[in-house]
């Protein structure tokens, strides 16, 4: 049933629905029509969808503005109603959930768009064309849960979206199930994706229980009114409230120690990867700890652990990254420590400049995803296009033995690369300005959020702001080895000499993603603020009061400094002398035993393995071998169960049976057999004698009536 309208309301937040439906009827059109409609037109009905709720997105904006900013509950279906808890069905807008609508369903489209040119190809390099369809049906759904996660009016709608894009992760990490090592490794990465995501969710989860105890209400409106109350009268709990929402966070948005499902997200087609990375799923925790912003600042010991617990992260993975040889797995290290980055920043406070690295990180981490995969698709033309000649020289007689690799031909391994700018100019040029806009380089869009990040945690906590200086330094140098490695030299492999260039529909969202890289900054420049005092509205709503602490051209000198400096390392290593087809990594020369670490990621999958998956495997052997079979089945089973079931039935039957039941049973026939042999003596056959008994019998009846 509809509830009533908030008459205080526009009419144009009304609309604010439809930012879910859309999604949902572009896939439910593309499940209906499955198998009957084209690519493009399966791709473009999803792109429509996302782009249409980019358009209410835009509504609600400009709805908010011509409302000063401030928020607006939009009632939309009862839900919940048990006792005195009343959760309905309703739509929060206001400026801080405008900003995730814009960047989830703006970034989404382009992705979308681009994946309509990617997934033609890898549907058919992975020789299942049948699978498009639902590729964009899984797309649109999760832009659906994610609009749910961001427009909800209480934790438990946002929590509906919370495990609704944990689904969508599942079934597109594993889209292609059947495919990776030994035919199961995708499936495999899905599933960890999953396991990992429910164990932050149950954090996620008594979060909430403990604040309906607290609170008495799920509703934002009334529990952050009744914050500063209950941080006094209850502070245990409400920094146990924190916590568990930090586990929450650690899970969905990939911190220490529940990072490890993320770089294996990689197993998808790569708009997924951007998908995920970008603008849905991984911005979740840090949305959370912002829209929680009420309840955090009441408990600095909750701030001071989501801070510490976002700094190590972006140190941690940075170092991880400068490992790696996958072009995808570097940029899956690069968003847990970005990530980091954005989670340290609203830990300490610093919401509004954590919210703007999470937009611009969105556009630019988008850009080195997509782009990836056009690189990606360019070595698999180059491939394809070798096989194509291959096969054309056979048949002409030509046999002709191509020398072995000395790597066993991968796509995305950036030692088979190299070179790539002369072939896929297009795609080198937005990948650099991504990769600069990632490193802090002025006058990108990293630069600025970066730099605000640095200058707050500069102010309020310098530990945190060691490790983030750091991790900056790292991740200008490894974007640095990347550039080098798969952009310059010459081509180590024949696929890397005979890459292709990308179609249009691909490379356009490129350059739309690569000027909001490059321009993104504007959107909080030193200043203006504008990003600030938008978000404002809703901070100062919920009496959040936000510093805003001048631009220091000290921080963002040193910064800059330290980014070129680090950029400078890379191109020492890698781009003044290019590897070599066959070449070692330089790095692993001069840092010996750490670049090994690196490269093995610090075994932290091991460690799990060993501490975690090993253990689990021995207690379920443990539980099956000894309990289920050895004391269950042999022993209760066959000693307990059995043996007293015998031992009872022996009781029933010799005892209760045989000495009981059968005793009377034959003890009446032997009394019944006893009295019939004497009664016998009575049946002689003569008349005589039973004239006489009948006699006596009436002389008896006759004497007992007279005496009577």
């Amino acid at each position: 049933m509809l509830l009533s309208e908030v008459s205080s309301s526009p009419a144009l937040f009304h609309l604010i629905p439809w930012i879910v439906f859309f999604p949902v009827i572009g896939l439910t059109l593309n499940i209906i029509f499955n198998g009957r409609l084209s690519e493009k037109v399966v791709g473009t009905i999803a792109s429509t969808a996302s782009g249409l709720s980019f358009v209410i997105a835009v509504l609600m904006a400009w709805g908010l503005a011509q409302n000063h900013g401030e928020p607006v509950v939009v009632p939309f279906l009862e839900w919940i109603h048990i006792g005195t808890l009343q959760l309905d069905w309703a739509f929060q807008v206001d400026t801080l959930s405008v900003v995730m609508m814009l960047v989830v369903s703006g970034v989404g489209t382009l992705i979308h768009i681009y994946a309509i040119g990617y997934m033609h190809e890898d549907v058919q390099h992975q020789g299942n064309p049948r699978m498009y369809p639902r590729f964009f049906v899984f797309f649109n759904l999760f832009i659906a849960m994610m609009m749910i996660l961001v427009t909800g009016a209480s934790y438990t709608m946002l929590f509906v979206g919370w495990e609704g894009v944990g689904l969508c992760s599942y079934l597109l990490i594993g889209f292609w199930f059947d495919k990776g090592e030994d035919g199961i490794g995708n499936a495999l990465a899905g599933k960890k994706a999953f396991i990992v995501n429910r164990i932050g969710d149950f954090g996620f989860l008594v979060a909430m229980f403990l604040t309906f105890w607290a609170f008495g209400s799920l509703n934002f409106v009334d529990v952050f009114a009744k914050a500063p109350e209950v941080a006094e009268a209850m502070p245990g709990v409400v920094v146990a409230i924190t916590l568990f929402m930090l586990l929450g966070v650690t899970g969905k948005s990939a911190q220490l120690p529940l990072f490890v499902w993320l770089p294996d997200a990689m197993a998808g087609p790569t708009p997924v990867s951007a998908l995920i990375h970008a603008a849905t799923m991984v911005t979740a925790g840090v949305y959370l700890v912002a829209r929680s912003a009420p309840i955090f600042v009441h408990v600095p010991t909750g701030q001071n652990a989501v801070a510490w617990v976002g700094g190590l992260t972006a140190l941690f993975s940075a170092t991880i990254a400068v490992g790696q040889y996958d072009i995808k797995k570097v940029l899956a290290y690069s968003t847990v420590s970005q990530l980091g980055f954005m989670v340290a920043a609203v830990g300490m406070g610093a919401f509004v400049a954590g919210m703007f690295h999470l937009i611009t990180h969105a556009f630019f981490k988008a850009l080195l995803f997509l782009s990836a995969g056009s690189v990606i698709q360019g070595m698999e033309r180059g491939e394809h296009h070798i096989a194509h000649h291959a096969h054309d020289d056979l048949h002409a007689g030509k046999k002709k033995r191509k020398k072995k690799e000395e790597h066993a031909f991968d796509p995305q391994d950036m030692r088979n690369m190299g070179g790539l700018r002369h072939q896929m100019p297009v795609t080198f040029w937005v990948y650099l300005t991504g990769a600069v806009a990632l490193a802090g380089v002025p006058p990108l869009a990293g630069f600025f959020s970066k730099d605000e990040i640095l200058l707050e945690a500069s102010h309020l906590n310098t530990p945190v702001y060691i490790l983030l200086v750091l991790a900056a330094i790292l991740t200008a140098f490894y974007m640095g080895r990347q550039i080098f490695m798969v952009f310059y030299g010459e081509p180590r492999t024949a696929p890397a000499e005979h890459a292709e260039e990308s179609p249009p529909v691909m490379t356009i969202p490129l350059m739309i993603l690569a000027f909001l890289a490059f321009f993104g900054g504007l959107l909080n420049f030193p200043g203006i603020q504008t990003l600030e005092h938008w978000l404002e509205h809703t901070f100062a709503f919920f009496e959040v009061e936000l510093e805003s602490l001048p631009f220091s051209p000290a921080v963002a000198t040193l910064s800059t400094i330290l980014a070129l400096a680090s950029i400078t390392a890379a191109w020492f290593l890698y781009g003044r002398e290019p590897l070599k087809k066959g070449e070692p990594d330089p790095l692993r020369r001069i840092l010996g035993p750490v670049f090994t670490g690196m490269e093995s990621k610090w075994w932290v999958d091991e460690v799990y393995w060993f501490l975690i998956v090993d253990r689990y495997v021995d207690l379920a052997w443990f539980l099956a071998d000894y309990v289920d079979w050895r004391f269950w089945h042999d022993w209760f089973h066959e000693k307990v169960i059995l043996a007293g079931y015998n031992a009872f039935t022996r009781i029933l039957s010799v005892r209760v049976d045989l000495g009981g039941i059968d005793r009377i049973a034959n003890g009446l026939a032997e009394g019944t057999q006893a009295l019939a042999a004497r009664m016998r003596r009575l049946q002689t056959g003569y008349v005589r004698n039973y004239a006489l008994s009948v006699f006596l019998g009436v002389v008896v009846i006759i004497g007992y009536l007279m005496f009577r």
